[in-house]
Parts: structure tokens; C-alpha cells; sequence
């Protein structure tokens, strides 16, 4: 089955939030504050996919051989830990 909601929906959502923001402050003659407002809305979704943005951690080829595990049929006990 495919999902519509990935790891990078966030991109679509925010490209969306910025081009509405885009169209609604930089319509009808903007000002130079109009013009900040959309800045500091496309910076925040900057900075929001830089901390949020999935990343390749040093457990996922773990991952695969665990998804792999699980699809084979036989029982498998998964312990979640914190590394701190």
C-alpha cells in the first residue's frame, strides 16, 4: 500500500505554506515589510527542515535486517533503548 503521508511530506506542506504566504503578502503592491514577513516565514521553514529532516543513522542497516526478520515468519522480540 502506498502512503500519502512520507518523511518528506513536511517539503510539500511547506513549499504549499510558501507559496500561499507568497501569493497573500506580495500581492497589491507589497512593501518592504511585506517583503521581511515573507522572509523570515521561508527562513523559519528553512530552519524547521534542517532540524526536522530525516537522517541516515548508524542503526539502519540494523533496521533492515530487523524489517527483515519480522517478514520471515518467525517471532521477534524487539528492546528499545535510548542510547543515553
Amino acid at each position: 500500500m502506498i502512503s500519502i503521508i512520507t518523511e518528506y511530506s513536511f517539503v510539500l506542506i511547506a513549499a504549499g505554506f510558501a507559496l500561499i504566504a507568497g501569493l497573500l503578502l506580495l500581492s497589491n503592491k507589497p512593501k518592504w515589510n511585506d517583503y521581511l514577513a515573507f522572509g523570515v516565514i521561508a527562513g523559519g521553514l528553512v530552519v524547521a527542515w534542517v532540524t526536522l529532516h530525516p537522517r541516515q543513522t548508524l542503526l539502519m542497516d540494523d533496521a533492515k535486517e530487523v524489517q527483515a526478520m519480522i517478514g520471515a515468519g518467525k517471532p521477534v522480540l524487539l528492546e528499545f533503548q535510548s542510547p543515553y
